[in-house]
């Protein structure tokens, strides 16, 4: 709802959304001129009119309540669409977007809500710069590594000698001398053992790229990104996704940049390095600016260094901002699966989410071994498993659409001393096919002794949505689910559609629920001590 204001153009905003001249870059948006978002309309609008209509992003979406100026404007502040009070879901009391400490939110590049630089006191960007200057001192005298900034910091600092307003954590970079894949992942290994012990609490993100957690005064931990980057066969290639011709020599021996009146090391030719990464236009400010990577440098990194991580800082943020609205106890599809699983049976529960069932699983007495895809998944579930009582809980990332991860994951439980049950609701449903063959992979590795696999996936009926959660979960069809099973070298025993729960606990008319097996696989016999072996399949 727009109530009247003052604006030089006119554009409608609503909750949904708002409508932008069909214009050509970046368009910036400010509540009580205060940074929120920027986008580009050709590129994230769809055309209404001749001009151009644009949702607000989910994580801004969930937070619209209240009245607040609203304006919209190009990045440099000159050319104003909108300026005009709106009151949001019609609360006329004013909109809060802050934490929980009362800072200023915004949407960064990832589609975070977090904190920006534009809105961060000078004395914290200085702690940001610091604690940039202390990893580069780490990796550079005490791990050995050429590393310099990059990204967003080299950008600002490069341009402004500033933090970027709309950035909101730091970005380092280091030239591995390797040329083989295999080797920049082990030395990228050695860094994270390194940093560790040097004091950083380090989360690991791909084969060559760690993200390191800086505690700052005002309560919140700022990340610094640290990409390995490399040549191979002529190719370079810097984590993040970046690939193309550039030379050795652009990037060292490195030279020095003044960032927030901090020298800090840089690549040997910080311009040439910018205009790589950026494009020949980084001179012009871009909030907006998202880049297209090369898909065949991709391609090669992820088969390299990663798998594929589509669709994960949404799961994140989801995790993070609605994790805490799921029911406590455990669901429903995991009370049905208590009368299936033995007393003394090792539980895993694949695809945890916020961890309900896995602490349901727990305070029942069992062994829980939590898998997810999402760290925010992860924490929330490491958390649950701790309340119930777990002092060491056992949380493992499993990346499905990654065939590396999944087979670790399956060795490992095909290792467990007797056969688990994994348990999986709502995971289906978030899976492509090629996941979801990874994920028979790892029952077919974990469960040929026995157990058995429980599933629950909000399954297809003509009057339901094909998909929920805005697209992150599609409903499946039970036959041809059954096919795919059995095609894979399943045994299905048990199949049923009940009412159940959606990913998050809301009601769900029409989920599937079905027990699968893989021990026809590895028959047994019995001995004439009554003891069993197992006999191979010819």
């Amino acid at each position: 709802m727009a109530l009247p204001g003052a604006r030089e153009r006119g554009a409608p905003v609503d909750d949904e959304g708002l409508v932008v001249p069909d214009v050509d870059g970046s368009v910036v948006v400010r509540f009580d001129d205060r940074f929120v978002w920027s986008f580009t309309p050709r590129r994230d609008g769809r055309v209404v009119d001749g001009a151009r209509r644009v949702t607000w992003p989910v994580v801004l979406a969930e937070r619209l309540s209240g009245t607040t100026r609203v304006r919209v404007s190009d990045a440099a502040g000159e050319v104003v669409h909108l300026d005009e009070v709106v009151r949001f879901g019609g609360v006329a009391e004013p909109l809060r977007l802050v934490d929980a400490q009362g800072h200023p939110l915004a949407v960064d590049r990832a589609h975070h809500l977090t904190r920006v630089f534009g809105e961060t006191s000078e004395d914290v960007r200085r702690q940001v710069v610091a604690g940039a200057a202390r990893a580069l001192t780490d990796l550079r005298d005490r791990l050995g590594v050429d590393a310099h900034l990059s990204y967003g910091c080299l950008l600002g600092a490069v341009r402004d000698g500033r933090m970027i307003g709309h950035d909101s954590d730091a970005d380092l970079a280091y030239y591995s001398p390797h040329a083989h894949p295999a080797d920049v992942v082990r030395e990228s290994f050695a860094l994270e053992r390194g940093l560790r012990r040097l004091g950083w609490k380090v989360v690991r993100m791909s084969g060559g790229d760690l993200k390191l957690f800086l505690p700052l005064d005002d309560g919140r931990a700022v990340q610094i990104d640290v990409f390995g980057a490399f040549h191979a066969d002529g190719v370079f290639y810097q984590l993040g996704g970046r690939s193309g011709t550039l030379p050795a020599e652009a990037l060292t021996p490195a030279s020095t940049v003044v960032l927030e009146g901090v020298e800090l090391a840089a690549p040997a030719d910080p311009e040439r390095v910018l205009a790589f990464l950026y494009g020949e236009g980084w001179r012009v400010p871009d909030p907006a600016f998202v880049p297209v990577d090369p898909a065949a440098g991709v391609r090669r990194l992820d088969g390299w260094l990663r798998g594929p991580r589509e669709g994960l800082p949404r799961w994140n943020e989801l995790f993070r901002t609605r994790g805490g609205d799921v029911p406590r106890r455990g669901s429903s599809f995991a009370r049905w699966a208590v009368d299936r699983v033995p007393a003394d049976a090792t539980v895993v529960d694949v695809g945890s989410g916020t961890g309900r069932d896995a602490a349901f699983w727990r305070r029942r007495g069992h062994r829980v071994v939590a898998l997810d895809y999402s760290g925010a998944a992860l924490a929330r579930t490491r958390r649950r498993l701790q309340r119930a009582g777990e002092t060491d809980p056992d949380v493992r990332v499993l990346a499905l659409d990654d065939a590396r991860t999944a087979l670790v994951a399956g060795a490992e439980l095909a290792r467990e001393e007797t056969p688990p049950w994994l348990c999986a609701r709502g995971l289906l449903g978030c899976l492509d096919l090629e996941a979801r063959t990874h994920l028979w992979r790892v029952c077919l590795m974990a469960l040929r002794r026995g157990g058995a696999l429980l599933l629950e996936h909000p399954a297809t009926r003509d009057d339901l949505p094909a998909e929920e959660l805005d697209g992150m979960v599609a409903r499946v069809p039970t036959d041809a689910l059954r096919r795919e099973l059995e095609a894979a070298g399943a045994r299905v025993t048990h199949v049923e559609h009940v009412e159940g729960e959606g990913l998050l606990g809301e009601p769900d008319p029409w989920v599937a629920r079905l027990e699968v097996r893989w021990d026809h696989l590895h028959p047994t016999r019995r001995t004439g001590s009554g003891t069993t072996t197992s006999e191979e399949t010819p």
